[in-house]
């Protein structure tokens, strides 16, 4: 088995992307899944709260917090993007990547709770967020592309 050179982690903003979405979306248990606008309009009226949309200085502060946790753990931050709605990232660290995840978002909310501007949500977040294991360095390149260059 080959060593693991980095995480491809993406993790959403609260109600931003729901089951049944148009965009397609994912299963935990069965994957990738096509659209189903009863199921969307069904997790949507569910929802406890407005859907979080990242401001432009909402997502500096989030491409910050992502950059000093990984300093302060010793990770390899290859690549960030924040986005309206989601975060993209490309790490290397000693963790799983769930906990990694894991980490990034609850430091990223805590930064954005203590913004001049501050964004408080009873949740930023939507639950879990994708984690890609990448193995080798062409797999780590395509990674960082992706979240440097394909975001437009």
């Amino acid at each position: 088995m080959s060593d693991i050179v980095g995480v491809f982690i993406t993790w959403t903003s609260y109600g931003t992307w729901l089951p049944g979405d148009a965009r397609g979306w994912r299963s935990r248990t069965a994957g990738h899944q096509l659209a189903k606008p009863e199921l969307e309009e069904m997790a949507f009226n569910k929802l406890k709260s407005e859907p979080v949309i990242l401001n432009p200085h909402d997502r500096v502060t989030v491409e910050s917090a992502c950059r000093d946790h990984c300093q302060f753990r010793g990770w390899m931050l290859h690549a960030v993007n924040a986005r309206t709605n989601h975060v993209h990232v490309v790490v290397s660290g000693y963790l799983k990547a769930q906990l990694i995840r894991d980490q990034l978002k609850a430091n990223c909310t805590r930064a954005l709770r203590s913004q001049i501007q501050p964004l408080v949500r009873e949740r930023t977040w939507a639950k879990g967020g994708d984690c890609e294991i990448l193995f080798n360095d062409d797999d780590l390149a395509n990674a960082i592309d992706y979240v440097l260059n394909a975001q437009d």
